[in-house]
């Protein structure tokens, strides 16, 4: 997030101000606790979508000054289905589910207990093994990265290389659509996606990369890979002996 740019949206007319500490997309990692101060000076809220940061960096409510944290479980290894709103005390809050006065009356329902227990059990594995994952992860997308820009000429790495989340890498290729990319490495057993998972039905070029400048073309010929816990070095280089001449073959069939 470009600093001087937010400063210019906020005033007193300003109720509440919502960034993701990492992003989906490109895993650029924003400066959440500098943001918040600069929020909370116009009398704002502040809220962070933590979701895809969790496991992958340390994460502080407290030192961030944040008013709100989302977090979901699936993203941590935790169940699907089941997510994290933390609320600061005395920060506002209204229900979204009306009815019982479970949760003190910020949220009516039956409580999914085996869910809840699964989330608490993989926020303390993630906690407890946060730096060795992290490290794993940065190791395996550096790889991939120094891989593909050897072997792969003119290709274009998306986002913050220096305030990245380990194990995203978003790569741009010109002369080759990302889709056509994604279905042939398909083939191969390679699962990658073009943008968000969210938008994964959408042909659009993902707004993420149009609002950080990429052009609309090297935006069209974007591939977003992730890494988790079970990946190994062994897939990275399945992924180098694969990509190249996939590049090269629809780069040739563009130019004819």
């Amino acid at each position: 997030m470009e600093i001087d740019v937010l400063k210019k949206y906020l005033d007193e007319d300003v109720a509440l101000v919502s960034v993701m500490t990492g992003n989906n997309e490109i895993g650029t990692i924003q400066p959440i606790e500098e943001i918040t101060k600069l929020v909370h000076e116009v009398g704002a809220y502040m809220h962070t979508d933590a979701t895809q940061a969790i496991g992958k960096m340390p994460l502080s409510m407290k030192s961030w000054d944040v008013d709100y944290m989302s977090l979901s479980g699936h993203k941590f290894y935790g169940p699907k289905g089941i997510g994290v709103l933390a609320v600061k005390t005395k920060a506002p809050f209204e229900a979204f589910v009306h009815g019982g006065h479970q949760e003190n009356g910020k949220r009516a329902g039956t409580y999914n207990t085996a869910a809840i227990v699964g989330l608490g059990v993989a926020s303390e594995m993630a906690k407890r093994d946060i730096a060795v994952e992290a490290g794993k992860l940065w190791s395996l997308r550096e790889m991939l990265r120094k891989g593909i820009e050897e072997r792969i000429p003119n290709v274009v790495v998306n986002g913050s290389q220096e305030h990245c989340l380990p194990g995203t890498l978003d790569i741009s290729f010109p002369s080759a659509e990302g889709e056509s990319i994604l279905l042939y490495l398909d083939m191969e057993g390679i699962l990658v996606s073009t943008g968000s998972a969210c938008a994964s039905g959408s042909l659009e070029p993902s707004y993420v990369l149009l609002a950080s400048g990429v052009d609309i073309e090297l935006a069209h010929g974007s591939i977003r890979f992730s890494f988790g816990r079970y990946n190994t070095e062994a897939d990275v280089q399945y992924v180098l002996e694969k990509l190249p001449p996939i590049i090269k073959r629809l780069r040739e069939l563009s130019t004819r």
